[in-house]
């Protein structure tokens, strides 16, 4: 589900620092290193994720993965604006919890359902692998989920900006699982209805962290948006921190402790 080309995470637990990056064809993973853990690569249809773990568990995250996307297929087929709507649409009691979880962040985020597919598979498959290892990071596309035992630093790629990798967000391993995504409307071909250069966003799961990056990144034109975004997130009530770039300008509100790189 998630698109070829986007931002990504460079997972590098060795030197405590993850950067989200512009990628073509993932070729960021052949460097991609996380100390004490094993990494692999579970492709199904567009879905194509990068993960760690305390063992190989490719069997299992694909299993979970096929799993994820035949329960949205099947939702899809019955309910075709799940996938086309660009605003929310009415939750359903009956829905399997993946998508209950896609409804209501997309509720919680006025965006359509499908702003918070990447993030949303990324837990699915991270909390069936957290029953066999009690490390896991599941990217998707740059949206991970993750469950650690160390402190990390995640670094952001902004594109053009000149604070492009140059601004880390320290995060305390306690205060995971939780998602963070980053949505860009300058960096790769996704939808975007706003010209950040990145808007990186941390909350409970990754399925809210992506709607949310979404709506944050929709509402930045130009840097003296910045503030009115970082307005917009606050008002969602469901998010724990955010940075925005654009250009020159930096904002950040909420449990966002940025570091140097």
């Amino acid at each position: 589900m998630s698109p070829p080309y986007g931002t990504a995470i460079l997972l590098n637990l060795e030197h405590s620092t993850i950067f989200p990056m512009l990628y073509e064809h993932r070729t960021y993973r052949d460097y991609s290193a996380s100390e004490g853990l094993k990494s692999f690569t579970v492709a199904v249809k567009e879905t194509d994720l990068f993960i760690s773990a305390q063992r190989n568990l490719e069997k299992k995250a694909l299993d979970a993965a096929v799993q994820a996307r035949y329960i949205l297929e099947t939702y899809i087929l019955k309910r075709p604006e799940f996938q086309t709507s660009l605003v929310p649409i009415a939750d359903d009691e009956f829905a399997p919890p993946l998508v209950q979880a896609m409804l209501q962040a997309a509720a919680a985020c006025n965006v359509g359902p499908m702003a918070a597919v990447a993030g949303a598979v990324a837990d699915f498959v991270g909390a069936e692998l957290l029953k066999h290892s009690g490390e896991v990071i599941v990217e998707n596309g740059g949206d991970i989920f993750f469950k650690i035992s160390r402190p990390i630093t995640v670094g952001i790629f902004a594109g053009a900006s000149p604070l492009s990798e140059r601004i880390g967000i320290k995060i305390e391993a306690e205060d995971t699982p939780f998602g963070i995504c980053t949505s860009s409307g300058t960096v790769g071909p996704s939808l975007s209805f706003g010209k950040a250069d990145a808007v990186t966003i941390r909350a409970c799961t990754a399925a809210l962290a992506d709607a949310a990056a979404s709506a944050v990144g929709n509402a930045v034109q130009n840097a003296d948006d910045i503030q009115k975004a970082l307005d917009l997130g606050q008002s969602l009530g469901c998010i724990g921190g955010m940075v925005i770039i654009k250009g020159d300008k930096l904002g950040v509100w909420g449990n966002m402790e940025l570091a140097g790189i």
